[in-house]
């Protein structure tokens, strides 16, 4: 299955799933208030903050994923994207001296070249590697960020 197919089917469960958490606040806070019940509204309250802080959630992270998509397009198209040709383990995982060599040179030029959204992106890609997820996601902001604000060398 394709990733997009799967993400596409998450997202329907999940609708669904803050729906019923959502009505069920909902009834909630209505048997509340028909009761006279303070704690039944602050509960149905409380449950319905869940399915609108994951709804937020999973709007910014899909929002994330968009972006990142459209940038490795862009970048495709220009021929800017990086080549992945460092050695790999049988496990799939990249050997950690090449990625630590890739890494040097990707922060390098990232600092070099921080109007570039492709070496932001080769950067993101080589924190990745490395397993820093929390650095690789910043890094790929900073390249979408470049790349929308249209300074990008020409790009």
């Amino acid at each position: 299955m394709k990733a997009r197919t799967v993400v596409v089917l998450l997202l329907v469960v999940l609708g669904i799933y803050m729906l019923l958490v959502g009505w069920r606040g909902l009834v909630l806070v209505s048997d509340g208030l028909a009761n006279g019940d303070a704690v039944g509204v602050l509960l149905g309250l409380s449950v319905l903050v869940f399915p609108v802080v994951g709804g937020w959630l999973v709007w910014r992270e899909v929002q994330f994923g968009r972006q990142s998509q459209a940038l490795a397009h862009h970048l495709a198209g220009r021929g800017a994207l990086p080549v992945d040709d460092l050695p790999r383990r049988p496990s799939g995982r990249v050997e950690r001296q090449a990625a630590q060599q890739a890494f040097d040179a990707s922060y390098a030029a990232a600092q070099e070249r921080g109007d570039d959204p492709a070496a932001w992106y080769a950067l993101a890609l080589s924190y990745n590697d490395l397993g820093d997820r929390r650095q690789a996601r910043a890094s790929m902001r900073e390249a979408i960020r470049v790349w929308r604000s249209g300074d990008t060398n020409g790009t």
